[in-house]
């Protein structure tokens, strides 16, 4: 387990990350410099949570790795969706992962055996903080992102020549 513990401790902190940014991109306006750069870094956790959950497997592969492959694939669509300008591909494929990791983290976090509840058990403060960490984390990043986003030059509107 030792030698697991770096590879598990990135996978929940990309994990964390993308559970607390999701709502936020979810449920602010869309098609804006600060979705694409929140957007980014979101797709990027996902991906760290995706891949390093393959170098989790106390008991062998589960379903959980099935749902990282699906989720792979879903950033796939959603991206190809988006850049064809396809909105409604793009939002369904990113509210879908993102309810995905929900799922996810519910199995984690509800059965006994997994290390969520072992941790909150042995060392719930550390679990508490590392929360809160990356939550300040998260708020500082949608914050400056947003308002740097918001800082930028508006492009003028072409004028009719004189």
């Amino acid at each position: 387990m030792d030698a697991l513990t770096p590879v598990i401790t990135l996978h929940a902190l990309a994990a964390c990350y993308v559970l607390l940014l999701g709502p936020l991109q979810i449920l602010r306006r869309r098609r804006d410099l600060a979705h694409r750069v929140l957007g980014t870094s979101w797709v990027t956790a996902i991906l760290v949570v995706c891949i390093s959950s393959f170098w989790i497997a106390p008991d062998g592969s589960s379903w959980l790795h099935g749902l990282s492959v699906w989720t792979l694939m879903c950033m796939v669509a959603a991206i190809v969706g988006i850049r064809a300008g396809n909105v409604g591909v793009h939002r369904g494929f990113m509210v879908g992962s993102y309810l995905g990791t929900l799922a996810a983290f519910a199995f984690a976090a509800l059965v006994p055996s997994r290390l969520i509840p072992q941790l909150l058990r042995s060392e719930p403060l550390i679990v508490v903080a590392t929360a809160l960490g990356v939550g300040a984390i998260v708020l500082g990043v949608h914050l400056s992102v947003v308002r740097a986003a918001g800082r930028r030059p508006q492009h003028e509107p072409a004028r009719a020549a004189n």
